[in-house]
């Protein structure tokens, strides 16, 4: 098989249509699906719509992940309510998380949720999340925590102000008891930190699962690390071009 050309670098001012968002998010949806990261019909993954108001993309509840096309998402607004006809029902409890976050954070236009069996397990432990790797490392200072205050839901709504208050400027959080959010100004960079996020919490319960003393390095290592992982607006562009030529070539009907 001849190699792609290179991808072009993006310009990091690029405002993404709507038919580019749709493509980009059904691409995570399916790349969630096949890196065994769901839960059922379960979790949301959302983008926000370009133009004016609160209007969000979200998965139609009822279809697996694997299942999910660009034209199949749901535009919503931000209670999660449709904003277009569709066959497949809508879950605007689970949207309130998002809902929370895309409207408080202006950098968070795409926001993931996950309810993975290591991100659940990390977040069942009070330690959060350790420097025990390369990859954890990283995400040194970049993991915030939010406490378990039951099922999220607009009985709640003083949680919303509690969420972004305890997400702060990190992209990633751990939400005791519960699992894994990120967010991104791209569907590529919240995908990106999803990715190493769950990739850690697994290296995590591994390591712990030995029985072995864990081996964690100085503070100033840790530090080091962390400082060296640089942010850029284009935070995961690369890898997530590698990743949508996969889903091209194995699921193309993405796109659809």
């Amino acid at each position: 098989m001849p190699l792609p050309p290179p991808p072009v670098r993006p310009d990091p001012d690029h405002r993404p249509t709507e038919r580019e968002l749709r493509e980009d998010l059904a691409c995570a949806y399916r790349l969630l699906a096949h890196f065994g990261m769901t839960d059922l019909v379960y979790t949301h993954l959302s983008v926000r719509i370009p133009g004016e108001g609160h209007r969000f993309l979200v998965n139609p509840y009822g279809l697996l992940f694997e299942e999910i096309t660009a034209s199949s998402l749901v535009a919503v607004d931000a209670e999660g309510e449709p904003l277009q006809e569709t066959d497949w029902p809508v879950n605007p409890a689970g949207f309130v998380i998002h809902s929370a976050v895309h409207r408080a954070v202006e950098r968070a236009q795409c926001v993931m949720h996950t309810h993975t069996l290591a991100g659940m397990t990390v977040a069942a432990q009070a330690g959060g999340l350790l420097p025990l790797n390369q990859m954890n490392m990283e995400l040194h200072d970049r993991v915030a925590m939010h406490d378990y205050e039951g099922v999220a839901a607009d009985d709640n709504l003083s949680e919303r102000e509690r969420i972004v208050a305890d997400l702060g400027d990190r992209p990633c959080m751990i939400m005791r008891n519960h699992g894994l959010l990120t967010i991104g100004r791209t569907v590529g960079e919240a995908f990106y930190w999803m990715y190493y996020l769950e990739q850690s919490c697994r290296i995590q319960v591994a390591a712990q699962s030995t029985g072995a003393g864990l081996s964690m390095p100085p503070p100033e290592v840790v530090q080091r690390v962390r400082a060296q992982s640089a942010d850029s607006p284009v935070k995961g562009w690369l890898p997530w071009q590698a990743l949508k030529r996969k889903m091209d070539r194995e699921q193309p009907d993405y796109r659809s």
